[in-house]
């Protein structure tokens, strides 16, 4: 299963919202290190009650806008 993701890292507290088939993931992780990506995946994998070895980025490493694979 594919999700597209938006992810807005330094953001002041997190959260997830749902609006239609995306997804946005507020983190207070700054984009360094690939710090905000596994918050987003933690926080996703939380959404979804799986676990966090079960969703990787497929695409957008480096950009807001990602894509996520969830393995069934």
């Amino acid at each position: 299963m594919l999700i597209k993701v938006k992810v807005f890292p330094n953001s002041k507290k997190e959260e997830l919202i749902k609006e239609g088939k995306e997804i946005k993931i507020k983190v207070k992780e700054k984009a360094i290190q690939n710090k905000a990506n596994q918050a987003a995946r933690k926080m996703l994998s939380e959404h979804l009650k799986k676990p966090v070895n079960q969703i990787r980025i497929i695409k957008g490493f480096k950009q807001r806008s990602k894509i996520f694979k969830i393995n069934e």
